[in-house]
């Protein structure tokens, strides 16, 4: 728990899947001023990304998505240039844990970022050590888990490419942090199911195509 002479808020300007136009209008009125950091659940453009980071001058977080290039660093069309993949990693940002999840249920043989409901669990098995040290260290395992697919059974639907992924489910159930991002289900926007749920004290939120979250590192 942090101290009042610690406390901070942390605005995040969440996106995924769609580019939106307006929002290259919006960013030089000021509409995001207050934004601290930019998180993307994959799935879009990185000429996007990489404008939205130099026009707000801020911090960009991504996990690749079902439709993104398999990650080199070396490569600039396989990574966003001024951003840092989170995928299977943890770090901190003004008090809070974030870390990070890419890919989606394959349903395409031989498809960058897309994983057998098994393979995914082999890689949550990678991400746990981290967020175990996080606990040791900061009291809590994680905050903020950022993922490209929904979780089983919350937020996702029973076609082939959009079934939620059961280790994300395993991750929340463990790490348990406050709020749960992610992208690839369009459909949402559609009002045909509610796009904030909960799993356990968990908020999962379909970010398509953008949203503001704030948090606090005092709660």
């Amino acid at each position: 728990m942090a101290s009042a002479a610690q406390c901070l808020h942390v605005r995040i300007l969440a996106v995924s899947d769609q580019e939106v136009e307006r929002l290259y209008d919006l960013i030089p009125l000021g509409q995001f001023r207050d934004v601290d950091l930019v998180v993307s659940c994959g799935d879009l453009p990185y000429e996007y990304l990489e404008h939205m980071v130099s026009t707000l001058n801020l911090d960009l977080l991504y996990v690749p998505g079902n439709h993104d290039p398999a990650y080199d660093p070396r490569s600039p069309a396989n990574h966003v240039q001024g951003g840092t993949n989170l995928d299977l990693k943890s770090i901190h940002f003004r008090g809070l844990s974030l870390a990070g999840f890419g890919g989606s249920v394959r349903y395409r043989p031989d498809a960058p970022n897309q994983y057998s409901q098994t393979d995914a669990f082999v890689r949550a098995a990678w991400l746990a050590p981290s967020l175990l040290l996080n606990r040791l260290k900061y009291g809590n395992a994680l905050d903020v888990l950022v993922t490209h697919s929904p979780p089983f059974g919350i937020n996702d639907d029973e076609s082939a490419a959009h079934q939620g992924l059961k280790a994300i489910n395993w991750l929340l159930g463990w790490a348990r942090p406050r709020y749960h991002l992610h992208g690839h289900m369009h459909a949402l926007r559609r009002n045909l199911t509610p796009d904030i749920n909960h799993f356990g004290s968990t908020s999962v939120v379909n970010i398509f195509p953008y949203r503001v979250i704030e948090l606090s590192n005092a709660e």
